[in-house]
C-alpha cells in the first residue's frame, strides 16, 4: 500500500517571538491507505493541532506535509476546496448535522453541494445507510435520533464523497458505552470495506483499541507507538500499559467501564 499522509519535522508554534507556545514540536508521521490510525495523548499534547493540520485546518509554522506525495503547502484556492471537498472527510464530537433537514438530506449534503445526479445521490444515500443501519431512520429528523445514530450519520455523510481519508475528532466522547461500541464497529466496516484511511484522536483506550496502529503525543512530540497484534482485548491492555508508563495526569479513561464485551 501507498503513503497517504507524510509529515517531516512539522512544527507548530502559536504567539510571537517573545511570548510563544510551541503546541508540536516536530512530528514526522507516516499513514498508509488503508489504515486505521489512533491518536492519543493528554490534554494539550497536540493531538487536535495535529489533526487540524492534516485536515487543513491549520497551517504548520515549519516542516512539510505531503498528501499523496503532493506539496500541501503548494494547495491553494479552489485546488485546496476541491481537495477538502472530495479528498477528506470528518466525524466530529458533537455530530454537526442541520437540525432542519432530514436523515437523508444530512447525509446526501456533500453531494448535492458538487451538483451530482439527484438519482447517483440517492443510489449512494441508500447504500451507506443500508450499510451503517440507518435505512429506517432517513425520514427521521436529528432531534428524533439517539446520540449514537446521530454520529452513525455523520459517520455516512462523511463516506459520500468516498474520501480518502477520514478525520475522527473524539468521535464517542458524546455517547454512552453502547452507542461507542456500534460506532466503532461502524468505522472499522467502513475501513474494511471502502478501505478508507481512518485517524481518529479519542482520550478512550477502549475506542483506541479499535484502531490497528496507535501514536501517542507528548509534549507536541511522539511519544511511542503501538501496533496492533489479531487480539483487540491484548491490545487494550498493552494501550492501558502505555497510559500508565507515561506521566500519572494524563485524563485517559475506559468509558463507562463496565469490563465491555471484547
Amino acid at each position: 500500500m501507498g503513503i497517504v499522509i507524510e509529515t517531516k519535522n512539522l512544527k507548530k508554534v502559536y504567539g510571537s517571538k517573545s511570548m510563544s507556545f510551541t503546541a508540536l514540536g516536530g512530528i514526522d508521521l507516516q499513514v498508509e491507505e488503508g489504515e486505521f490510525l489512533g491518536i492519543m495523548g493528554p490534554s494539550g499534547a497536540g493531538k487536535t493541532t495535529l489533526l487540524n493540520i492534516i485536515s487543513t485546518i491549520d497551517n504548520p509554522t515549519s516542516g512539510s506535509y505531503f498528501f499523496q506525495g503532493e506539496d500541501m503547502s503548494k494547495v491553494k484556492g479552489k485546488a485546496l476546496a476541491s481537495f477538502r471537498k472530495n479528498k477528506i472527510g470528518f466525524i466530529f464530537q458533537d455530530f454537526n448535522l442541520l437540525d432542519n433537514m432530514s436523515v437523508q438530506d444530512n447525509i446526501a449534503l456533500p453531494l448535492a453541494l458538487g451538483k451530482v445526479k439527484y438519482s447517483e445521490i440517492t443510489r449512494k444515500v441508500n447504500e451507506i445507510s443500508d450499510f451503517l443501519g440507518l435505512k429506517e431512520h432517513l425520514n427521521k429528523y436529528p432531534y428524533q435520533l439517539s446520540g449514537g445514530q446521530k454520529q452513525r450519520v455523520a459517520a455516512a455523510r462523511a463516506l459520500m464523497t468516498t474520501p480518502s481519508v477520514i478525520f475522527a475528532d473524539e468521535p464517542t466522547g458524546s455517547l454512552d458505552s453502547k452507542s461507542a461500541a456500534e460506532l466503532l464497529g461502524c468505522l472499522t466496516d467502513m475501513n474494511i470495506k471502502y478501505k478508507t484511511t481512518i485517524i481518529m484522536v479519542t482520550h478512550d483506550a477502549f475506542a483506541a483499541s479499535y484502531c490497528r496502529r496507535i501514536m501517542f503525543i507528548k509534549d507536541g512530540k511522539i511519544h511511542a507507538r503501538l501496533d496492533k497484534n489479531k487480539d483487540r482485548k491484548e491490545f487494550f491492555h498493552r494501550i492501558m500499559d502505555m497510559v500508565s508508563s507515561m506521566s500519572s495526569g494524563i485524563d485517559y479513561y475506559v468509558q463507562d467501564d463496565k469490563r465491555r464485551d471484547y
